[in-house]
């Protein structure tokens, strides 16, 4: 019972509530439109389906049978002494995959301060040979830089995070890689458990999975509109 009640004693379940019975109150369409984009954007089935459906878009769920080409890493921050949680699981998924093949692998890295980048890898896997370099302050810098330097004869093998990792898949695809993308996996992009109050509360997270989404989806099409007549993305405009 207590796993039940308590959801609803949550402030966004309140704030749902409310909205609800003011709806009844007031009669008004555009409140119930409101109240309708609130709950489905908020809601546990909803959002699950979403994720669901979303893995299956963006990368591969295990290492490919015999692969045998090379690997990139994409930066995510960090500073000359440090890395960020989104790093750190990003560059532990890539170990777990070196290690898995147990060969000598090239890495691509991708990142502003290569140090920490390097060590951790290092500390982790003895197969790596690691080529670190400076490839921009966004995802398309970086795209424009391998670009120039990968052999696009060679398979590749791109980790990211799940919260863009459909970004990197289509950009793979406009630059005529043969990639594909593994991401680790964030709290936000996993499924949350539902039970039987699902369909009467929201989720704060799932907001967080769509406002996530919307970000992604906006800054690719941003990119896909403008990059035919403006080079702001290309390596020459640092």
């Amino acid at each position: 019972m207590k796993d039940f009640l308590e959801p609803f004693l949550y402030p966004q379940n309140i704030f749902l509530w409310l909205f609800f019975f003011a709806c009844l109150y007031y009669r008004r369409k555009g409140l119930w439109l409101l109240l309708i984009w609130f709950y489905l954007t908020g809601n546990t089935l909803v959002a699950n389906q979403v994720r669901e459906w979303y893995s299956s878009q963006i990368s591969t769920a295990e290492l490919p049978v015999n692969f045998n080409g090379d690997y990139v890493l994409l930066g995510c921050g960090g500073n000359a002494h440090s890395l960020p949680d989104c790093a750190v699981n990003r560059i532990n998924q890539l170990s777990l995959m070196i290690n898995a093949q147990q060969r000598p692998v090239n890495v691509h890295m991708t990142t502003l301060h290569c140090a920490p980048y390097e060590a951790l890898l290092t500390q982790k896997t003895e197969y790596a040979a690691i080529q670190c370099f400076d490839g921009g302050p966004t995802t398309y810098h970086e795209f424009a830089s391998l670009d120039k330097k990968l052999d696009k004869t060679k398979s590749y093998l791109f980790i990211s995070s799940d919260y863009h990792a459909l970004r990197v898949k289509k950009l793979s695809q406009m630059h005529q890689l043969n990639a594909q993308v593994y991401a680790a996996s964030s709290a936000t992009f996993r499924s949350v458990n539902c039970g039987w109050n699902c369909l009467l509360t929201v989720n704060l997270s799932n907001y967080d999975l769509f406002s996530k989404l919307a970000a992604e989806t906006a800054s690719l099409q941003v990119y896909w509109l403008t990059k035919d007549w403006t080079e702001w993305y290309t390596p020459r405009s640092l």
